[in-house]
């Protein structure tokens, strides 16, 4: 778990919607990183009920009471003092929870789930896997894929490097790239491993489906920029010379120097020069044209051209056709994205409904 150093409810805010109610502002301190959390007081009641029922004791502080939850409800803004009074005893119950001496609250789902503890993003190659939240997992893969995305960058950083001639720098870039993407595979495993934590803690099929597709399409990822990175281009390991790197077929240069073997000419040559740079070759007579005369022969070439502009003008309305199913095939894929957002949505909306419904029966029994 990510070692929490400090616990403080900085100040609180009245929100009208989706009724008028007060949130509390948690800030958390960790050895790395630090982040805020809104809470309400009614989810520090549910939170102390379920501490209290899988941990087998009620946490070291009190919760403070409810004595004057409608004068809240009905004119908190005309009493800051009760609200600074509860402020101070909610402060003063989590911290209660974070010193004791017995680690049973704060290493509880419930407390960690909470304040939202990013564990993965802390330490995410420890043994036996990192420990996520329903959040954290998912605030995890979005750091993750930018991760991925830094490492595209650096590889096309390397071959601008490499068609520069700077070989030193595509070089180093190529290395860091490397190094990065060890650090992602890692943590692409942190996340397969908490995907199965989150199996065991009652995450819904469907939900641990779709985010094992998501662990499935950056392993693809990586895999294909492993390739990448370390098949390096022959212009960045700086082979030769641009004629080294790309030499002329065989043919055209027997059409132009001719065979250098076994040769009694001057120069090597074993047939004599039948073309000249600059001069035009003599034109050739056909079965087609012999018998046309100089209209003929222009009336034989419009003829050629008219063909070729009219095929050319079919491959430009197969073009065209090809781009508008293109076109027609992104607009269908972002509007089924779209459905898949919205879908997700509500399937969220879903579950925490069902989440404050088990809190509450919770609370009831």
């Amino acid at each position: 778990m990510t070692a929490i150093q400090a616990i403080h409810v900085r100040g609180w805010e009245e929100r009208p919607e989706p009724k008028p109610h007060v949130v509390f502002r948690i800030e958390i301190q960790a050895s790395v990183r630090s982040w805020q959390m809104w809470r309400r007081y009614s989810e520090f009641a549910d939170l102390h009920v379920e501490l209290t029922k899988s941990c087998g004791a009620p946490p070291p502080a009190p919760l403070p009471p409810k004595n004057s939850l409608k004068m809240l409800h009905f004119r908190s803004a005309g009493n800051p003092a009760l609200l600074e009074e509860r402020r101070a005893g909610l402060e003063t119950y989590l911290r209660a929870i974070l010193s004791a001496k017995e680690d049973v609250w704060r290493e509880s789902f419930a407390f960690r789930d909470f304040l939202g503890v990013p564990v993965g993003k802390q330490d995410p190659g420890a043994a036996g896997g990192a420990q996520f939240t329903a959040s954290s997992w998912l605030d995890e893969h979005q750091d993750v894929q930018a991760r991925v995305r830094d490492v595209r960058a650096d590889i096309n950083r390397r071959d601008a490097l490499a068609d520069n001639g700077d070989v030193s720098g595509s070089h180093q870039v190529n290395v860091q790239a490397k190094k990065k993407l060890a650090g992602v595979l890692s943590r692409v495993g942190a996340l397969e491993s908490g995907l199965k934590a989150l199996g065991l803690a009652g995450m819904s099929e469907g939900e641990l489906q779709r985010r094992t597709d998501m662990v499935a399409r950056l392993r693809d990822d990586c895999e294909k920029l492993a390739k990448i990175v370390t098949v390096a281009r022959m212009s960045a390991r700086g082979i030769g010379s641009a004629a080294e790197r790309n030499p002329a077929p065989a043919g055209d240069r027997d059409a132009l120097l001719g065979s250098t073997s076994g040769s009694n000419m001057p120069g090597g040559f074993n047939r004599p020069i039948a073309r000249v740079f600059g001069q035009a070759a003599q034109p050739r007579e056909t079965e087609e044209t012999r018998p046309l005369d100089d209209h003929g022969l222009v009336q034989l070439q419009q003829n050629h051209m008219e063909q070729q502009d009219a095929q050319l003008a079919q491959l430009s309305t197969i073009l065209q056709r090809q781009k508008q199913l293109g076109l027609a095939i992104n607009q269908e894929i972002r509007e089924q994205i779209e459905d898949l957002d919205t879908l997700t949505m509500e399937v969220d909306q879903v579950g925490g409904k069902l989440t404050s419904a088990k809190r509450q029966l919770n609370r009831l029994g």
